[in-house]
């Protein structure tokens, strides 16, 4: 028998390939080899299936990030491996996910923008903190608002009217950005363990 999980790892898959908007319930049932019927058993309409779908990859998300939070030996150490889960997470995305959420679900995307507020934003913070008392980040700099400046870079890059998908990959942007980012508030402390992390050799 079907289950509404095996249902939704299903549409998951095809999300993740094709982008949220041209994959109907027909494409979904065509994919399980079940009929669209079955499907809404579990799912009143796609608008609710695209809400258990934006809460799903929220839940996987915070999960994944508090264990390298708790994993995680240094603040840098911590910023490289989540860069590392997202980038992975993006080589298998199709760019036109997010900005299809935004604009063709907005209660799906409202969960997002929820957790970039509340739990990105928060870890963030926290990595700002650690990194200050270890010596690796400036003590200088003002942790709320370098903390949203983060959050912005994060959304900008996925923002198609600045970086249109054509043109620029949306991993390479978002590591670019985060590189700048995190070169601007480290130590020469901070700097050495960054190069370490990108096999770079510190000039004298």
């Amino acid at each position: 028998m079907p289950t509404k999980e095996h249902i939704l790892k299903s549409a998951d898959d095809l999300f993740f390939r094709y982008g949220v908007k041209s994959v109907t319930m027909d494409h979904i049932a065509s994919h399980l080899g079940m009929s669209k019927k079955t499907i809404y058993h579990f799912f009143k309409d796609k608008d609710e299936l695209m809400n258990v779908f934006a809460q799903s990859f929220v839940n996987r998300n915070i999960g994944a990030f508090e264990h390298v939070c708790k994993s995680s030996h240094n603040a840098i150490d911590e910023i490289f491996c989540v860069m590392k889960q997202l980038r992975a997470m993006m080589l298998q995305m199709n760019p036109k996910l997010f900005f299809e959420l935004q604009k063709y679900y907005p209660k799906a995307w409202q969960q997002f923008r929820d957790f970039r507020e509340k739990h990105v934003a928060e870890m963030i913070q926290k990595n700002l903190e650690k990194g200050i008392k270890q010596g690796l980040y400036r003590s200088d700099i003002n942790i709320i608002v370098l903390a949203k400046l983060r959050l912005e870079e994060i959304e900008m890059a996925m923002n198609p009217s600045i970086f249109p998908m054509n043109k620029f990959n949306i991993t390479q942007v978002q590591l670019a950005l985060f590189e700048h980012f995190l070169y601007g508030i480290c130590t020469l402390k901070g700097h050495k363990l960054v190069n370490k992390h990108k096999q770079i050799i510190d000039e004298e």
